[in-house]
């Protein structure tokens, strides 16, 4: 949709997604649409400043807060409660009322996950053969050993 928004004129400067799925917890949506679109992407942001050209995002690593300065246009995924969101005015709300929604119809059919259920394949036969108990089966480890060219 990204693109097709671009090609009739109405391009995005910035791309905000969730960080994970609720479901299976993957993070592949914003990485995967930031690549497909040749934009920058920094995942996992708490905070974000936009300021002219550049967008200064805030993400909490191994080593404490990052901060990454990054080109317009680019693709931020979000973390849950990392961004306080802003309530909109009366005026706000009216305005909103009378703005035209853009209804998509898909353009092709819904592939899913493309999962599939492993099964494990039944661990080959092995064959076991006990040598003995105790002090009494050290001449056949000792066999054992000298069959398979582990001692002299």
């Amino acid at each position: 949709m990204v693109r097709e928004h671009e090609a009739a004129g109405r391009s995005y400067d910035l791309v905000l997604l969730g960080n994970d799925a609720a479901d299976t917890g993957d993070f592949q949506v914003g990485i995967r649409l930031a690549y497909a679109l040749g934009r920058p992407v920094v995942a996992g942001v708490s905070t974000l400043e936009v300021s002219g050209d550049t967008v200064t995002a805030r993400a909490e690593g191994a080593d404490g807060t990052e901060i990454f300065e990054v080109p317009l246009p680019a693709v931020l995924t979000v973390l849950e409660g990392g961004v306080e969101p802003r309530y909109p005015t009366i005026p706000g709300r009216m305005k909103a009322k009378k703005a035209p929604v853009e209804t998509v119809t898909p353009t092709r059919e819904p592939a899913g996950a493309g999962r599939v259920r492993l099964k494990l394949v039944p661990a080959p036969p092995s064959h076991v053969e006990i040598l003995g108990q105790g002090p009494e089966a050290a001449g056949a480890v000792v066999d054992l050993l000298e069959r398979l060219g582990v001692t002299r």
